[in-house]
């Protein structure tokens, strides 16, 4: 794909930093295709992808607080974007003062955080995404959150609702025997979380269903060797069919919940809801998670990455915008290629130490970065 096709897709065309980590006044330029952003640890270039993430989502991939975002001896920090998606440009400003609610505006409107999707979106392959197979069922959720959230608003809204009847159930689980009284408001938390949760278990399902159409074939080219990639969807044991109708899963969720509600209260903790839910990946017909050798755990989490990618294609039209932290740097020579055979039709961001290999082998535009400076 050429430069000038290029220019018509889902892009970020210029940044400006005030005050953002460890950024005072900053403005970068970036090319259509790829970017390649080198320089030493510790001098910001993680800083960059983070903040055009934060323009995609509204929120950091590396804190949950906001004041972390915001520069040493800067009461605020600002983020201001120039986008091109949607046939169309666009300027994103998010704007961050510790103790205060982020303001956002989309073409000088007021926008919310999960609005941004509709702007523009983000895939982000970090190193940690390598262990994606291996590790904990959070990270996983984690996964399907971050990237149904953006393809599906309402599903971060939702989301956001369960989180916080979660909360609220799991500190009257955890204080009842101090004070009996909070007990009498259990149900009624976990009623919401039944109904909030069988949405979401409806939501994660299709993205999962979608996610392992995607992912089979190009596991299947990047593996070369007939292994067969397979992702399944795993949650509430009761919920035998989860692409049923929300209130069928609400039943089935409450059925399970009046099961384990004695061993909830006894056990002073929330032991059944869709946090709980995980990805089962299968190399072959085995747990990977188990039985993969860390090449095949690599290969199988490199193959959702980019699904996820392709998904986002099929749904807007448009490749999602790349960003690849320092990931390349942890893979052999084998799948480096393979990754950057996969990048091209959209932007890619890419960060790295040693720029003269990887700038050589994209044809990209390089920044150096050096003590939160961008030339």
């Amino acid at each position: 794909m050429t430069e000038t096709s290029l220019q018509w897709k889902m892009r970020i065309d210029r940044l400006s930093l005030n005050g953002w980590r460890s950024y005072e006044l900053e403005l970068i330029d970036f090319a259509p295709g790829t970017n390649v952003i080198c320089g030493e640890n510790a001098n910001g270039k993680t800083n960059l992808l983070e903040a055009v993430y934060l323009t995609a989502t509204g929120r950091s991939f590396r804190t949950r607080f906001d004041r972390e975002l915001v520069g040493f001896d800067f009461s605020e920090a600002e983020i201001l974007s120039e986008v091109y998606s949607h046939e169309r440009s666009q300027t994103v400003r998010i704007r961050l003062h510790p103790g205060q609610t982020k303001r956002i505006t989309v073409n000088g409107v007021k926008k919310t955080a999960s609005e941004l999707s509709e702007t523009v979106n983000v895939v982000l392959f970090s190193p940690d995404d390598l262990n994606l197979i291996r590790d904990g069922a959070a990270v996983r959720r984690k996964l399907l959150d971050n990237a149904i959230s953006q393809i599906r608003p309402k599903y971060a809204s939702i989301l956001s609702d369960f989180n916080k009847l979660y909360e609220n159930k799991s500190r009257i689980l955890k204080d009842w025997r101090e004070k009996p009284s909070l007990l009498d408001t259990l149900d009624d938390f976990s009623d919401g979380m039944a109904r909030a949760g069988a949405q979401l278990i409806r939501y994660r399902a299709a993205f999962t269903s979608r996610l392992n159409e995607a992912a089979v074939p190009i596991h299947g080219d990047f593996s070369g060797s007939g292994e067969r990639l397979k992702i399944d969807y795993k949650t509430i044991s009761t919920v035998d069919d989860p692409f049923a109708s929300a209130k069928e899963i609400y039943y089935r969720i409450c059925e399970h919940q009046e099961r384990h509600r004695q061993a909830e209260i006894d056990a002073g903790q929330c032991l059944t809801g869709v946090h709980k839910d995980d990805l089962e990946i299968f190399i072959n017909g085995r747990e990977a998670r188990a039985f993969a050798s860390q090449g095949q755990a690599r290969t199988a989490a490199l193959s959702v990455k980019l699904a996820e990618r392709e998904i986002f294609l099929a749904e807007t039209g448009e490749y999602p915008i790349l960003l690849l932290d320092d990931v390349l740097s942890e893979l052999d020579a084998k799948r480096q290629e393979f990754v950057l055979n996969r990048i091209g039709g959209g932007q890619t961001l890419i960060t790295c130490c040693e720029d003269e290999q990887i700038s050589s082998r994209t044809g990209g535009k390089v920044l150096f970065v050096e003590k939160g400076k961008v030339r």
